[in-house]
C-alpha cells in the first residue's frame, strides 16, 4: 500500500484516528474487501456478513441510495472525500456517520478505497473546534495574542501582526514595550499579570495603546479582553488576551456624551438669553475654548427674525476657560460688528457651518480681544437655525489645546446650534402660544359645576405644566332627566393645544350623547368612533397640525338618586374609588374597557348600589402614577385621604391634591369628588296602568290626587293635560301595560314609560289636520321634554318649574296649538 494509514489521523482527539474509528476496504467495484472490529461493534456487521457484498446494497437504505451514488460519483472523480451520510445499521435502525474516504493505489495498480468513519455528532464537533482555531489566528478581524508565564509572547494572530506593523513570526518571544510606548506597556502587562496571578479574566477594559512608531500626540485605544489558560492539573501555561482597536468608538462616545450633556443642559428654560448661556457652557471646555453665541435683534426682542437673516447682531452669551472673559468681549449696548467678510458673516448669509484652522483671523472687532489674547488657532462658526429660519451664530475658538477643530467637531457643534436654536425660538413663540391656548382651556372647560339635587360635588384641574399650561383631561357634571346625573371625567392623549382641542370636542359629544339618555357604554362606543375619526382627520391633515392625538380615555357613571343605583362603564380609564358613609374606601369594580380610538371592541356596564351620603371620587391617572411612586401607592394614598372625608367637600378635594398629587406632576390631573344624596320616597309617586282606553282618565285623576297632597294645586291643570297626551299615546302606539311616574324635585317630573320603541315626534299640524297637537302641547307646557330608551322600550318625560309657567292655567288658545 503507497499511501500509509496514518495520513488519515492528525491528533488522538481526531474521530478518525484509527484506535477510534470504524475502517472499511471496498474495491474498485464497491465491494467490502475488509472490514474492522471498530466496525463491527458500531454497526453491528460482523466481517462475514459484509465482506464480498457491495456496500451500497448492505450499509445503505434505500431511501438514501440515490444519495450514495453521488457520493461514490464525487468521490471517484475527485480521488477521495470527507463528509456526513447516513447508513443502516445491522438491527435496521439509521445511524449518520462521518466519512473520510481516499484512494489506495496496491502494487499493480490495483485501487481499493479506504473508509474512515465515526458518529457525525462527534465528527462535526472535531471540524468545527479545529476551523474555530484556524479562524482565530488565520482570519479573525480581532487581535489575539498568547503569552507564557513571564508574559512574553508565544503567538499572535494577523490581526496582532497588522497593528504591530511586523511579521506574526517576529513577534515571537517579544514583549509588549518592544512594540508599545512604555506608560500603555506598563498598563497592558499589569492587567495581563493580575490575570495570570488571581485567575480573574478580563472583560473589555479599555486602555491606552500607542505604537512606538505613532506620531505625538495620536490617540489610540484598545478594549481587552483575558483569561488564564491552564492544563487538566491546574499547572498554569500562559494567558490568552484578544485585543480590539476602539479608538473611533471611544471618540464617537466622547462626543455622544457631551451630546448627551447637552441634551439635558440646553433649553431648561424658555428664555432665550438664559438658552444661549446654557449653550456656552455646554460647550467650554468639551469641545471649545471660547465660545460667542450672536442672535439676531428681533430674535431678542421675541419677534419673527427676518428671511434673509439680515440685521444688527447682539452678543446673547459668551463662554471662555479664561476668567474674567476678555474686558473687550461685550459692549455696553451688546451689539456686535463683526469686520469684512469674516467667518460669520459667510455663516449668515450660506447658513452654513465654517471651518477655519491655522487662521490668524479673530472673531470680531468687539468680541476679538478674545481670540487675540488666546491666540486662537482654529474657529468654527454654525449657524443657529430652526423651522427654516437662522435666529444668529455660535463662534467657537481653540486657543490652548494644540489639536485644532475637524469635520467631526463640526458636526457636533451644528448639533448643539440646532438643539440650541430650537429652544430659542421655542422661548420666542411660547408667550403667544400660551396665551392662545389659556384662551382655548377657559373656553373648554366648565368653570364651574351646576349643583344638582343627586350629589355634592368638588373639583379640581391641574395640568402638568401649572397654572399657565394646557392638557387634555376633563371633568363634568350632566343633569339627565329623572333627578338622575352623570359624572365625567376624560384623558386625552397628549398636552398642549392638540390636546385641548380634541378633549373639548369629546366634552362636547358626551354633553350631546348624555342629553340622549344612553346607557354608559353606549355612550363610550359613540365616543370610540368619534377619537377614531379625529385621528384619522389628523392623518390626512399630515404633521403641519402638530401633535397627533390619537387615544383617549374615559369613566362615565350614571346616579340615580331614587333607586340609589350608579352604572358605570370605563374605557381604559382608572376605575374610581367608592367610601362608604361608614369610611372604608374600596376600588369599583367594573371591566376595564380598551381605551378610545381603537375601534371595535366592547365596552361594559357595571352597576352597584349606592347608600345616601356615599362619596365616589373619580380622576385621570396622573393623580395616582408619578416617577415618585407607583400606582399601587398612590391609590394607597388616596385610600387614606378619602377614609376621613369630614363634611367640607371641597376642603376634602384639596387635601387630595395636595397629599396624593406629586410636587412637580409630569401629567395632567382632574379630580371629581361627588357625594350622593337620595330622593325621599314620599317625593315619589309610581303608578302601573293597565293597557285600556280609560288609562288616561285613571292617569288624571291620580296625579290630580297627588299633586294635591304635594300642595301643588298650580300645576294640576297643565300636568293633567300632559299625563293625558303621553298615556293616550302610549295606550294608542303600545302594547302592554304603562307606567306613570310623579318626581318632585327641584321641579316637577313626569314620566310614562311603556314598553314600545317607537319615537314620539314632534311636528307642526295643518288647520284641516284631526291630531298630531299632542306632543306641541307638551312642549309648550313644559320647561324640558325628551325620552329616553331601556332594554325594554322607552320612558317620555317632561319637567315643569314648581312655580308653574305662565299662561298655563288660561285658556288653551294662550298656548298657542295650531289649528286652534
Amino acid at each position: 500500500m503507497d499511501t500509509p494509514l496514518r495520513t488519515f489521523t492528525e491528533s488522538p482527539e481526531d474521530p478518525f484516528s484509527l484506535h477510534r474509528a470504524a475502517t472499511a476496504v471496498l474495491d474498485a467495484r464497491g465491494t467490502v474487501v475488509g472490514w474492522s472490529m471498530l466496525a463491527e461493534d458500531l454497526l453491528g456487521y460482523r466481517p462475514e456478513d459484509v465482506i464480498g457484498r457491495r456496500a451500497l446494497d448492505v450499509l445503505i437504505d434505500v431511501a438514501d441510495r440515490a444519495a450514495a451514488v453521488e457520493v461514490v460519483t464525487a468521490c471517484v472523480g475527485a480521488g477521495g472525500w470527507f463528509g456526513v451520510l447516513p447508513v443502516r445499521r445491522k438491527d435496521g435502525r439509521p445511524l449518520r456517520m462521518g466519512f473520510r474516504t481516499r484512494l489506495v493505489l496496491r502494487a499493480g495498480h490495483h485501487e481499493e478505497w479506504f473508509l474512515v468513519g465515526a458518529p457525525a455528532d462527534e465528527v462535526i464537533q472535531w471540524e468545527t473546534d479545529r476551523s474555530l482555531l484556524d479562524g482565530i489566528f488565520r482570519r479573525c478581524p480581532i487581535g489575539v495574542s498568547v503569552h507564557g508565564p513571564d508574559l512574553g509572547i508565544l503567538r499572535v494572530n494577523r490581526a496582532i501582526a497588522m497593528f504591530a506593523d511586523a511579521p506574526a513570526d517576529s513577534l515571537r518571544g517579544a514583549r509588549m514595550g518592544d512594540f508599545l510606548v512604555t506608560p500603555d506597556a506598563q498598563t497592558a502587562e499589569r492587567g495581563l499579570r493580575s490575570v495570570l496571578d488571581t485567575g480573574r479574566p478580563l472583560i473589555f477594559t479599555e486602555q491606552p495603546c500607542r505604537l512606538l512608531t505613532d506620531p505625538p500626540g495620536r490617540e489610540r485605544v484598545v478594549a481587552v479582553s483575558a483569561f488564564r489558560m491552564q492544563d487538566p492539573a491546574g499547572q498554569v501555561l500562559g494567558v490568552t488576551q484578544f485585543v480590539e482597536d476602539v479608538t473611533d468608538r471611544e471618540r464617537a462616545r466622547r462626543r455622544l456624551a457631551l451630546l448627551n450633556d447637552a441634551s439635558e443642559r440646553i433649553g431648561t428654560t424658555l428664555d432665550v438669553t438664559r438658552t444661549a448661556e446654557e449653550l456656552a457652557r455646554v460647550a467650554v471646555p468639551g469641545l471649545a475654548d471660547c465660545v460667542a453665541v450672536d442672535l439676531l435683534e428681533p430674535v431678542v426682542r421675541g419677534g419673527e427674525p427676518e428671511p434673509e437673516a439680515s440685521g444688527r447682531l447682539y452678543r446673547a452669551a459668551l463662554g471662555c476657560v479664561t476668567e474674567p472673559p476678555p474686558p473687550a468681549a461685550r459692549r455696553p449696548d451688546g451689539e456686535v460688528v463683526f469686520a469684512p467678510e469674516p467667518a460669520q458673516a459667510r455663516c449668515l448669509r450660506e447658513r452654513r457651518p465654517v471651518l477655519e484652522t491655522d487662521t490668524a483671523a479673530r472673531a470680531d472687532r468687539t468680541g476679538g480681544a478674545a481670540g487675540r489674547e488666546a491666540d486662537a488657532h482654529s474657529l468654527m462658526v454654525v449657524p443657529l437655525s430652526a423651522r427654516g429660519a437662522v435666529l444668529g451664530v455660535v463662534s467657537l475658538w481653540r486657543a490652548y489645546r494644540p489639536d485644532s477643530f475637524e469635520e467631526d467637531d463640526l458636526t457636533l457643534a451644528a448639533e448643539f446650534a440646532a438643539r440650541a436654536a430650537v429652544s430659542i425660538d421655542n422661548a420666542r413663540r411660547y408667550t403667544q402660544q400660551r396665551t392662545a391656548a389659556l384662551s382655548l382651556q377657559r373656553s373648554l372647560l366648565p368653570v364651574d359645576v351646576p349643583e344638582h339635587p343627586a350629589v355634592e360635588v368638588a373639583h379640581r384641574y391641574l395640568p402638568a405644566g401649572g397654572a399657565t399650561e394646557v392638557g387634555g383631561d376633563w371633568f363634568d357634571v350632566i343633569p339627565l332627566s329623572g333627578s338622575r346625573v352623570a359624572l365625567v371625567v376624560g384623558d386625552v392623549v397628549g398636552h398642549g393645544v392638540p390636546a385641548a382641542a380634541t378633549m373639548g370636542r369629546l366634552r362636547t359629544a358626551v354633553h350631546t350623547l348624555a342629553g340622549l339618555d344612553l346607557e354608559p357604554d353606549e355612550v363610550l362606543s359613540q365616543l370610540d368612533d368619534l377619537v377614531g375619526r379625529i385621528a384619522g382627520e389628523q392623518e390626512a391633515a399630515g404633521p403641519v397640525t402638530g401633535e397627533q392625538i390619537v387615544g383617549a380615555t374615559c369613566l362615565y357613571a350614571v346616579y340615580d338618586p331614587i333607586s340609589r343605583r350608579c352604572s358605570l362603564a370605563r374605557a381604559g380609564h382608572p376605575p374610581p374609588v367608592v367610601v362608604t358613609p361608614d369610611g372604608r374606601a374600596v376600588l369599583a369594580e367594573l371591566p376595564a374597557g380598551p381605551p378610545l380610538g381603537l375601534g371595535g371592541l366592547p365596552f361594559e356596564n357595571a352597576e352597584f348600589e349606592l347608600p345616601e351620603g356615599s362619596l365616589v371620587a373619580l380622576y385621570t391617572d396622573g393623580l395616582v402614577e408619578s416617577g415618585r411612586y407607583d400606582i399601587e401607592e398612590g391609590l394607597g394614598l388616596l385610600y387614606e385621604v378619602l377614609s376621613d372625608p369630614g363634611d367640607d367637600l371641597e376642603a376634602l378635594c384639596a387635601r387630595v391634591t395636595r397629599t396624593v398629587m406629586p410636587e412637580h406632576p409630569t401629567d395632567d390631573v382632574a379630580v371629581l369628588l361627588a357625594r350622593t344624596r337620595v330622593l325621599a320616597d314620599d317625593r315619589v309617586t309610581t303608578w302601573t296602568l293597565p293597557a285600556e282606553p280609560t288609562a288616561a282618565q285613571r292617569a288624571r285623576r291620580l296625579t290630580a290626587a297627588q299633586l294635591t297632597e304635594w300642595g301643588l294645586e298650580d300645576l294640576v291643570f297643565t300636568t293633567e293635560l300632559i299625563v293625558s297626551e303621553l298615556v293616550t299615546n302610549a295606550y294608542r302606539y303600545a302594547s302592554g301595560p304603562v307606567q306613570l311616574r310623579l318626581i318632585r324635585d327641584s321641579s316637577l317630573i313626569c314620566e310614562v314609560s311603556d314598553g314600545s320603541t317607537t319615537a314620539p315626534h314632534l311636528r307642526r299640524a295643518r288647520s284641516t289636520d284631526e291630531g298630531g297637537r299632542g306632543l306641541f302641547l307638551v312642549a309648550q307646557l313644559t320647561e324640558r321634554w325628551g325620552a329616553r330608551y331601556t332594554r325594554d322600550g322607552k320612558t317620555v318625560w317632561t319637567e315643569q318649574p314648581l312655580g308653574g309657567m305662565p299662561g298655563a292655567l288660561g285658556p288653551l288658545g294662550t298656548v298657542g296649538v295650531p289649528g286652534g
